[in-house]
C-alpha cells in the first residue's frame, strides 16, 4: 500500500501552503511546525517532508532551528528541502537527526557538486527535488522556469546513482484536484529503479489508489491533511493502517 508522507512548508516559522508554487497565493495556518509534526505522528505517520520556503525563495535558511526542533521532538524520519546550496548546510542538517536532504536548484545549477554529495553522504540521504511544470524544471522556489526537461535530468543523475526523487507537479500543487498521473506513469516507466515520491494535488484516497496502480510507492500530502473534511479523515486513517 502506498505510503503517505505528510508535508510541512515553513515561512517565518509557521506552517503555510501555496497554490501552484505561487508565494502570493499563500495560506498561513499560524501553527507551530512542532505541534503539527506531533499531530501527524499521532495519526501514524512514520515520515515527514519539510520545505523551508524562505530558504527556497531567498537562499537564507532562517527556519533551521525550527526544523531542528521538529526533529528533536518527534521520532519521525524527516527529509528537508529548500535553499540548500553548500556542503556545510548539508552536513549541518544530516548531523541534526535529519534523514535526508532534498536538493533542487543546486542540482541543476551545480550538477557536479550534487553528484559529489551523492557519493560523500550516501545515496539514501541525498534526494533530488524536481519541481516540474509541463515537464520542465522550475528553480528558486518555483520562481524561475528553465528549459531543462525532467527526463533528461533524471537520466543524468540516475547514471550517477540517484535513488530517490521527489517530483512535484507544480500546476497541481495546493489545488486539491488530484496528482499528475500521466507524468508519474511516464517517469516510472522510464526509470524503474528510481524511487519516485509523488507530490502535488493528492487530496483523496482515490488519488493514492491511482498512484499505487502505476507503481508509485510514496506520496507527499500537504493541504488535504490540514483541511477539516471527510477526505482528510480518510487520509489520516490510511496513515494509521500502514
Amino acid at each position: 500500500m502506498i505510503e503517505i508522507i505528510p508535508a510541512i512548508d515553513i515561512i517565518n516559522g509557521e506552517c503555510v501552503r501555496l497554490k501552484q508554487g505561487d508565494f502570493s497565493q499563500k495560506t498561513t495556518y499560524g501553527l507551530d511546525p512542532v505541534d503539527v509534526a506531533k499531530e501527524f505522528e499521532s495519526y501514524g505517520a512514520k515520515k515527514l517532508h519539510i520545505v523551508d520556503l524562505d530558504a527556497a525563495k531567498t537562499g537564507r535558511q532562517k527556519n533551521i532551528e525550527t526544523i531542528k526542533r521538529v526533529a528533536l521532538s518527534t521520532n519521525l524520519t524527516i527529509d528537508v528541502g529548500g535553499g540548500i546550496k553548500t556542503t556545510a548546510q548539508v552536513e549541518n542538517l544530516l548531523n541534526s537527526d535529519i534523514g535526508a536532504v532534498n536538493i533542487g536548484s543546486t542540482a541543476l545549477t551545480q550538477p557536479e557538486l550534487f553528484k559529489n554529495w551523492l557519493n560523500w553522504f550516501g545515496r539514501d540521504r541525498i534526494w533530488l527535488s524536481a519541481d516540474v511544470r509541463k515537464e520542465h524544471i522550475s528553480i528558486n522556489g518555483w520562481q524561475k522556469q528553465t528549459n531543462t526537461n525532467i527526463v533528461k535530468l533524471l537520466k543524468e543523475f540516475t547514471q550517477c546513482g540517484l535513488k530517490t526523487a521527489v517530483i512535484t507537479a507544480i500546476e497541481r500543487d495546493g489545488m486539491m484536484k488530484g496528482p499528475d498521473i500521466k507524468l508519474y506513469e511516464k517517469i516510472n516507466s522510464l526509470f524503474p529503479g528510481l524511487t519516485i515520491v509523488a507530490s502535488g494535488g493528492v487530496s483523496a484516497r482515490v488519488d493514492l489508489m491511482e498512484l499505487d496502480q502505476i507503481g508509485i510507492s510514496k506520496a507527499i500530502v500537504g493541504k488535504a491533511l490540514y483541511e477539516t473534511s471527510q477526505e482528510s479523515l480518510n487520509l489520516k486513517t490510511w496513515m494509521k493502517n500502514l
